[in-house]
């Protein structure tokens, strides 16, 4: 963490809420750009709660920078003890499963705290970014800073970031109404020396039980235009970042899969075959902060999940259209 960010985080956590309100826009984006990169260049390790509507789950975290590159492992603590191991781009999944070990083989994804992406002008057009206070998570001093939506599509931020080291200590999603829809908070946490080494960075051995990788899914780029597909308006500040084919074991044709984001909230959208045997999905779900829309559109199925409100994945959905 810079000595400019340090010296901020430090001013904020003095200052009297009416002066916090008067803290330049420009410093709040930064500390939230350097938690981002914080959550990748520090070593650290401890215990995370995730809650998501009545789905409360507890996470244990181990993070480090070392001599080849950067590690992390995720064990849960509830439950089945599902363990994430993950070396730069490559995430390996330990998963029992009655006597075997399930392993499987993903892209890359982000994870708590490694959730900020650097700040664009493209998410400040989207979000209002102010000082909100202080408060202590997991026995930590936080700075509070809120994202609020500039429209429907999109849902608003509270962040709380370490003062001491710039790491994000909390991350709360809440809703048009400003109720929680989704939170995940450190409930412990400390930092790692290189000194400590590599020996945290396996899975824990699961005597008597047969390890089998799971079949991988193929990924393979592909144009969404070129198959004829179009999506022909997104929501404002929305733009597609990933497009990919997938082969998925069991389905006899690919699915595409397009995601798009605001730089903060993304939003999947899969496209695949209707097979005559196939039982179409059509309708609307929320779980927690997620909202999933299904439709059929020219014999095929057309989902879009995400983290955003309704009026998102329903504005996706209905600009998918289909060349013949």
């Amino acid at each position: 963490m810079t000595c400019r960010v340090r010296y901020l985080l430090l001013c904020l956590l003095a200052m009297p809420l009416p002066v916090l309100a008067a803290v330049p826009e420009d410093d709040l984006w930064l500390m939230l750009e350097k938690a981002g990169q914080a959550a990748h260049k520090l070593n650290y390790k401890g215990i995370f709660v995730y809650q998501s509507g009545r789905t409360v789950s507890s996470m244990q975290v181990a993070h480090m920078n070392y001599e080849s590159g950067e590690f992390t492992r995720l064990m849960s603590l509830d439950g089945l003890p599902r363990e994430v191991l993950r070396q730069g781009n490559d995430v390996v999944i330990y998963n029992p499963r009655n006597e075997k070990v399930m392993i499987e083989k993903r892209r890359v994804q982000s994870a708590f705290p490694a959730l900020l992406p650097g700040m664009s002008d493209r998410l400040k057009a989207s979000y209002q970014v102010r000082a909100a206070g202080q408060e202590r998570v997991g026995g930590r001093e936080g700075v509070i800073i809120e994202l609020d939506p500039r429209d429907k599509y999109r849902y608003g931020y509270k962040f709380s970031v370490d003062r001491e080291f710039g790491l994000l200590l909390k991350s709360v999603m809440m809703n048009e109404h400003d109720e929680v829809i989704e939170q995940v908070a450190f409930s412990q946490l400390a930092m790692m020396s290189g000194a400590e080494g590599m020996d945290w960075f396996r899975p824990n051995p699961s005597p008597g039980k047969t390890y089998e990788m799971q079949p991988e899914e193929t990924v393979s780029p592909a144009a969404v235009a070129a198959d004829g597909w179009v999506v022909s308006q997104l929501p404002p500040g929305f733009r597609k970042v990933d497009q990919v084919r997938r082969n998925v074991p069991g389905k006899s044709t690919p699915v595409h899969h397009i995601v798009f984001s605001d730089g903060l909230a993304s939003v999947s959208l899969f496209i695949e075959t209707l097979g005559k045997t196939s039982s179409p999905k059509v309708g609307y779900l929320v779980q927690g902060a997620t909202n999933v829309y299904a439709s059929t559109l020219d014999g095929y199925q057309i989902i879009v999940v995400g983290e955003v409100p309704e009026d998102t994945v329903r504005s996706i959905a209905g600009a998918v259209s289909f060349k013949k």
